[in-house]
């Protein structure tokens, strides 16, 4: 079976993370990507989380505690937007994964904005490693969502292929707007 867009960035994240590596998550959301992150790069790495949610970050911290991933886990109740106020600025990240969309199970008027998550991507592809990894689903099926998502797809489709090779992965046949997964990877 192919994979969906979940199953998919998990994959391009665990060929690329490995212990002692950074990463980050640009929208906590319930923490499973967190979560994922966090196993990923060991009690040696380091993940980073940001939402603007405090239940976002409440939920992950729960689902880290549980898992005994905390210790290498910092996360942060703001906007993606603010990675570079945020982080130090020698951090370099092996990979980095954006949800965008809203909070599954929330008000789905809380959305992440074309705006914000453009500052978020271009941080991220500063900190990025060589073959390092930005991955991007993007839910759209919402108002608001078809502008950040045309926003995504100008912002990978426009990035130089000197340094970065980008894909896009998206079933074309289902209904109810499936996500749309972008993975940018840095040469």
């Amino acid at each position: 079976m192919l994979l969906t867009a979940m199953r998919y960035s998990h994959l391009l994240l665990k060929e690329v993370l490995q212990p002692g590596d950074s990463a980050l998550d640009g929208t906590m959301g319930n923490g499973n990507d967190t979560a994922l992150l966090a196993e990923l790069v060991g009690a040696s790495g380091h993940v980073y989380g940001f939402d603007l949610q405090a239940l976002a970050v409440e939920n992950t911290k729960k689902r880290l505690a549980e898992k005994e991933l905390l210790p290498q886990s910092q996360l942060y109740l703001k906007g993606h937007e603010t990675i570079d106020q945020t982080l130090a600025e020698n951090v370099q990240l092996t990979a980095a994964i954006f949800n965008l969309g809203y909070l599954p199970k929330s008000d789905k008027n809380i959305i992440t904005l074309p705006e914000t998550t453009k500052i978020a991507l271009t941080s991220c592809l500063r900190r990025l490693k060589s073959k390092g990894r930005l991955i991007i689903v993007a839910y759209y099926g919402h108002p608001g969502g078809p502008e950040e998502l045309a926003t995504v797809e100008n912002f990978c489709e426009n990035l130089p292929q000197e340094q970065f090779n980008v894909l896009k992965y998206q079933f074309i046949n289902q209904k109810n707007s499936p996500p749309i997964l972008f993975c940018v990877e840095k040469k």
